[in-house]
């Protein structure tokens, strides 16, 4: 498995989004049952980042974020469920404004609690400040869950995992084969968010070890924004390298502990889809490995 081809997925508005070697493809059911998919390729000279190790990790979430919402965008107006469309430049600041937000949230807000409630414990004020995370993390997964629209997805995001699965099995893509496969796989990107809280632990406490933390409240906030986002990219290229070891090593102990969180974390984010919704996720994988479709229609949008 070493030596193959490598994809990944990302499920989106009735349908789900493939990443092949050298081309992206995002396959959508529209109301009146018909499958529409979209075919971008890849630029090769950007593409061969991808595989520079650490590098490629902060790369991949940031071109998830920018690929994954025009793709979300994409399935939306296919499914029917927008009119407007969005230009690129309003794409870049919907992710970025969507950045800004999650790393305050996600990452400052629980750094500063962290900070002030133990200033004389750099270790422990860490720890809780990851424990604020998870918990904020999994509490926001465990609400959107219960939404009607929300669990489509995450059937969608089954589909992908299986279809995946059936790939690199290295059976023919086929609905009956992806049905046999589970939906629990240790690549998916809502396991690499949750290892992202484990190592920020460590590359915080390493940072606030480093440079000295000011007990002054106004200046810890300066500290905390100054200290955090520059190092998300760190954070990021270290997780991604992480998980993608464990994804060949399951059967390692070590890699059975590291994976097993993300693993148990799909039970909320993927659920069990349907064929119908297995049909719409090969139909996007076979595209984006340059295979032939006969079961639906190519569009321009």
């Amino acid at each position: 498995m070493d030596n193959k081809v490598v994809v990944g997925g990302q499920a989106v508005i009735e349908g789900v989004m493939m990443r092949g070697p050298k081309a992206i493809a995002t396959a959508v059911r529209r109301k009146d049952g018909t499958i529409v998919y979209r075919k971008k390729t890849l630029d090769e000279k950007k593409n061969k980042w991808f595989k520079m190790p650490f590098i490629r990790g902060v790369l991949a979430l940031f071109d998830a974020m920018v690929i994954g919402t025009k793709e979300l965008i994409f399935a939306s107006n296919q499914a029917g469920e927008e009119e407007e469309q969005l230009s690129d430049k309003e794409v870049m600041g919907t992710v970025s404004m969507s950045l800004i937000i999650g790393i305050g949230v996600f990452m400052v807000i629980p750094s500063l609690v962290g900070g002030l409630v133990f200033k004389d414990n750099k270790l422990m004020a860490n720890i809780i400040e990851a424990a604020i995370r998870l918990i904020m993390f999994l509490g926001y997964i465990w609400g959107i869950s219960f939404f009607k629209d929300v669990r489509r997805v995450f059937e969608y995001h089954g589909a992908e995992h299986k279809s995946i699965y059936n790939y690199e099995m290295e059976k023919a893509l086929e609905v009956e084969n992806a049905k046999t496969c589970t939906r629990f796989h240790p690549r998916c990107g809502t396991s690499f968010l949750l290892l992202v809280m484990f190592i920020s632990i460590l590359v915080f406490s390493i940072v606030d070890f480093i440079f000295p933390v000011p007990d002054n409240k106004f200046l810890l906030i300066v500290y905390k924004i100054f200290t955090r986002i520059p190092f998300v990219p760190v954070v990021a290229g270290i997780s991604f390298e992480i998980q993608r070891w464990t994804s060949y090593h399951l059967n390692n102990i070590i890699g059975k502990m590291i994976a097993g969180p993300g693993l148990l974390l799909q039970k909320i984010t993927t659920k069990e889809p349907d064929e119908s919704q297995l049909e719409v996720a090969l139909v996007a994988l076979k595209v984006a490995l340059g295979q032939e479709v006969t079961n639906a229609v190519e569009v321009e949008n």
